[in-house]
């Protein structure tokens, strides 16, 4: 089977991101600073804390955070009000690409799972695989289809934000409603972008 260029450049994509993802993990170490300050009122967001502490920023590289594995993460201040932009990248990127079929904030529906609960068990790079490659469950009762979007620019070019918002719904670092606030869009998001959408 021939590949595109697109589907190879997107492999490349993937390779390099979990190669430089274990360089990175090497020098996490915890941060205090970088502590989640949640929301204590939004009853959507339902903290777990084993997966809060798990998935916990120890570091930050030019308003990326990376958890102690070097995979992306969240980052949440003022008392739940305000992201980092990745996660709010991946909200808005999730409810233009990803909704239709998993539901409003991840909750899932009839035919495709709460992305909020696989995030809980799911890595990085499988997250990444299924993403890029799409999935086939099938049984007796049903059969389940996700589609590859290896080839599509508005989902592949923001896998890291899907993943860090998702990460942080399955945390319950995030509720059911858009953040209010946001960090600034970073440089290295900004040249990554126009990079990966050829502008």
């Amino acid at each position: 089977m021939k590949k595109s260029a697109l589907q190879v450049f997107v492999a490349a994509l993937a390779l390099g991101t979990v190669s430089s993802v274990a360089v990175q993990a090497e020098d996490a170490k915890p941060d205090a600073a970088l502590a989640n300050s949640l929301n204590p009122n939004d009853k959507s967001a339902e903290p777990d804390e084993k997966l809060l502490k798990q998935d916990a920023a120890v570091k930050v590289d030019d308003g990326k955070y990376f958890d102690k594995d070097g995979h992306p993460t969240f980052h949440v201040t003022n008392e739940g009000k305000k992201v980092d932009w990745y996660a709010y990248s991946g909200y808005r990127r999730y409810h233009a690409e990803c909704h239709v079929c998993h539901g409003p904030d991840g909750m899932g529906s009839t035919y495709a799972p709460a992305l909020k609960d696989s995030l809980k068990h799911l890595s990085y790079e499988e997250f990444i695989g299924i993403l890029a490659g799409g999935k086939q469950d099938v049984n007796a009762a049903e059969q389940k289809v996700m589609p590859a979007f290896g080839d599509n620019k508005n989902v592949m070019c923001y896998a890291d934000d899907l993943y860090v918002y998702l990460k942080a719904r399955a945390a319950g670092a995030m509720g059911r409603v858009r953040p209010s606030d946001k960090e600034d869009k970073p440089e290295a998001a900004k040249k990554t972008e126009k990079e990966c959408l050829g502008g």
